[in-house]
């Protein structure tokens, strides 16, 4: 697997969780001598697509640099139930202190990874790509969309500031998907423009207005299927993403419809942390 670049913010992340943790001090942890060394294993309760590795470091390393973390995994993956993901070592203080922080960044981006694995999985032999989107937990947007790339999917949008996406409210506010096409273009920004549409009728108004990519909204397969024939007889075809109702059980099927992509709110949104445990020796 190809790294995956870390987001800019992680400093930052690892700084607010472990501010609204500890606060002004562990009072638990002091009860522990400040000499006493420990040593902890940490397992995963359930399988996973491993995500979070460079959290888990960074929340340790910025408690105690005598901390020692030994991975028997790597980002990315496969684990199965009750394995070992990693043991770690040092002053008993930083392992305590910083043991739900860390988790909670491992739990939660293996989570993602997780579902966004499934569902890349079900596409794999196709030209689709799985798309995330903005539908985030507030705050971890960059490190969800980090454990999207980890788990085999790409990113939309990071924010409103790297793209724009033409929806029904602007549409209406502009007058029509031609005038709003035409005013994303004045902007001058240098970006992709997408239009969402609901139906094959403002299929080919984003294809007559030179959209760059057509957001295919709630479509069911039969259109969806007849979008994809009407955008390839086009002069100049758009890219397609399906969106709306994508399950499991429904991706293939959308794929198969020759789409380009599928984005998928569900992947960030409806989290299942993943079971962790971390078991400490004396």
């Amino acid at each position: 697997m190809t790294p995956v670049p870390l987001p800019r913010d992680l400093p930052q992340q690892i700084e607010r969780a472990l501010e609204e943790d500890v606060g002004t001090g562990d009072l638990t942890a002091g009860l522990i001598p400040e000499e006493a060394l420990g040593r902890a294993t940490v397992i995963t309760r359930e399988p996973a697509t491993v995500c979070g590795l460079p959290y888990v470091e960074a929340v340790f390393a910025h408690l105690d640099q005598r901390v020692r973390i030994d991975w028997r995994t790597r980002e990315g993956a496969q684990a199965a139930a009750d394995q070992v993901l990693f043991q770690i070592q040092g002053p008993a203080r930083a392992l305590l202190t910083g043991e739900r922080t860390a988790l909670n960044f491992l739990q939660l981006l293996s989570g993602t990874a997780t579902a966004t694995h499934a569902y890349a999985e079900r596409i794999e032999g196709t030209h689709c790509r799985l798309l995330d989107t903005r539908k985030t937990i507030p705050g971890l947007r960059t490190a969800q969309k980090y454990a999207v790339r980890v788990g085999g999917g790409q990113n939309h949008r990071i924010g409103l500031f790297d793209g724009i996406l033409i929806k029904e409210n602007h549409i209406m506010a502009a007058g029509s998907i031609a005038r709003a096409v035409e005013a994303a273009r004045a902007s001058g920004a240098a970006v992709p423009v997408e239009v969402e549409v609901e139906n094959l009728g403002e299929l080919s108004q984003a294809i007559s207005a030179r959209a760059d990519i057509a957001l295919l909204d709630e479509f069911s397969l039969a259109d969806m299927a007849e979008g994809v024939a009407v955008n390839r007889r086009a002069a100049r075809p758009l890219m397609l993403e399906a969106s709306g109702g994508v399950s499991l059980d429904s991706i293939r099927k959308i794929a198969d419809t020759g789409v380009d992509f599928i984005s998928v709110g569900s992947i960030t949104k409806h989290v299942h942390a993943i079971d962790l445990s971390m078991r400490f020796e004396w």
